[in-house]
């Protein structure tokens, strides 16, 4: 009457069943630095005089999140300017101002950015952009943020008086998790971030909204073709030859009390999780470099002498 089979001992018994999910929003299968979100079958075997047998399986949820809609297909667009002063002087301004073609992409899709930025200040900036995750954690009344740089690409240093245009330059989609926006514990948002580095201030920064989808956008024939492509002609890296090893360096083979202490002078504040900083340097050595091989040859020599 309640459903249950009893089960004959030397026998094997198979049995198949299925759930149905409840409607209405359903979290993503998620993991992350602060959190899960996590969806598990469970079968329970009941057995006289003996323990309960458990047993549970994860599966995955995925709310599908469709990025050809109108509003996930509109241009987004920012700017924004900045006064950059040196010890309370006015040093004039950086600006910027970016657009990108639609708000909705998919994994592999490329990101086309237009973007102007323009420096009347006295120092040199580096104009960058960067994908942007951001997870918000919802518990008990409280709430936790985990921001992360997931990929980058930068333009030409620009220096005082000069501007720079970028048309359609590109940044790759990697592999992500759908964008979750309606799930009232958890939220995962993406943004990509225009940003220009100046030394001694702030970074000039714009955000502008992206949503990641489950469903193919309208760039994904296209990358993949191109991801294509790149795999079919990887063969020929295969038969070139490896790069010669560099010569020694000079700081490798003079000892450090020949060298002198080497100041270094911040010329661009550009150091980034996926740039290394720049810097003028000064000379290493009090000694002039020695002379190349064909100049001296100190057998020769001592042959002579002796």
């Amino acid at each position: 009457e309640d459903g249950s089979v009893i089960l004959r001992p030397g026998n094997t018994y198979e049995y198949k069943f299925g759930f149905e999910l409840p409607q209405g929003p359903l979290g993503t299968t998620f993991k992350g630095k602060y959190g899960c979100v996590d969806y598990w079958v469970k079968a329970f075997l009941e057995r006289p005089s003996l323990p309960t047998q458990e047993i549970k399986k994860r599966f995955e949820v995925m709310d599908p999140v469709d990025v050809n809609t109108p509003e996930l297909l509109s241009p987004v667009a920012a700017k924004k300017e900045k006064k950059v002063s040196c010890m309370f002087i006015p040093d004039g301004r950086v600006s910027v101002s970016a657009q990108i073609d639609r708000k909705g992409f998919c994994e592999g899709d490329e990101i086309c950015i237009n973007a102007d930025f323009e420096n009347t200040c006295s120092r040199i900036v580096v104009p960058k952009a960067a994908i942007m995750a951001k997870h918000t954690y919802l518990a008990n009344g409280q709430t936790k943020v985990f921001t992360q740089k997931l990929s980058c690409v930068r333009g030409n240093h620009i220096i005082s008086g000069m501007s720079e245009s970028w048309r359609g330059k590109t940044i790759r989609v990697k592999k992500l998790k759908p964008s979750i926006l309606g799930c009232n514990i958890l939220r995962v948002e993406y943004f990509l971030q225009i940003y220009v580095s100046v030394p001694g201030s702030k970074k000039i920064i714009l955000e502008l909204p992206l949503v990641i989808g489950s469903r193919s956008g309208i760039g994904s024939r296209s990358s993949s073709m191109a991801s294509q492509t790149s795999s079919e002609m990887s063969w020929v890296d295969l038969n070139l030859p490896d790069a010669p090893e560099a010569p020694p360096c000079y700081l490798d083979i003079v000892p450090e009390d020949h060298r002198l202490e080497s100041p270094t002078t911040p010329l661009l504040d550009d150091s980034d999780s996926f740039d290394s900083p720049i810097f003028m340097y000064a000379p290493e050595f009090k000694f002039m470099p020695p002379p190349t091989y064909t100049e001296v040859d100190p057998c020769i020599t001592n042959n002579n002498v002796q």
